[in-house]
C-alpha cells in the first residue's frame, strides 16, 4: 500500500461497519478530533470516537486532495462525506499524518476530520 491509497483504505474500513478493522488504521498513541475542537487520544477514545462515526447510517467516501510523502511519513488532505442515498449526513475537509509501519502498511498518527475547513482550530 502506497500512502496515497490511506483514504480509499480508511473509507473501505469504515463501510465495513468494523471498530477492530477500522482500529487496525490508526497508531492509538496519536491523535483524533471526531468533532471540531475535541482531539482526543488513547486507545478507548479511538474506540468511542470510530464508534460514534460508525453510528451514523450510510456510506462513507473520501477525496484525496493530495497527499505528500518524504520517507516513512505523509500528510493527506481530504474532503469527506457520509451520504445516506442522496441525503448527505456529515462533510468535511481534513487533514491526516500517516506513518509506515514496518510491514509496508501505513497507520493514521493524527486524523484531524475538520482540519481543513475554515476557522476550525
Amino acid at each position: 500500500m502506497k500512502a496515497e491509497d490511506a483514504h480509499a483504505t480508511l473509507a473501505a474500513a469504515f463501510n465495513t461497519g468494523d471498530v477492530a478493522t477500522v482500529m487496525k488504521m490508526y497508531d492509538v498513541t496519536g491523535v483524533i478530533v471526531p468533532e471540531p475542537g475535541k482531539p482526543v487520544s488513547g486507545k478507548e477514545k479511538f474506540e468511542e470516537a470510530i464508534k460514534g462515526i460508525l453510528s451514523i447510517k450510510g456510506k462513507m467516501k473520501i477525496k484525496t486532495v493530495y497527499c505528500l510523502q518524504s520517507g516513512n511519513v505523509a500528510v493527506g488532505r481530504s474532503e469527506w462525506c457520509i451520504k445516506d442515498g442522496d441525503e448527505v449526513k456529515i462533510s468535511a475537509k481534513g487533514i491526516e499524518l500517516m506513518k509506515q509501519q514496518n510491514d509496508g502498511t501505513w497507520k493514521i498518527v493524527v486524523d484531524h476530520a475538520f482540519g481543513a475547513e475554515a476557522l476550525m482550530v
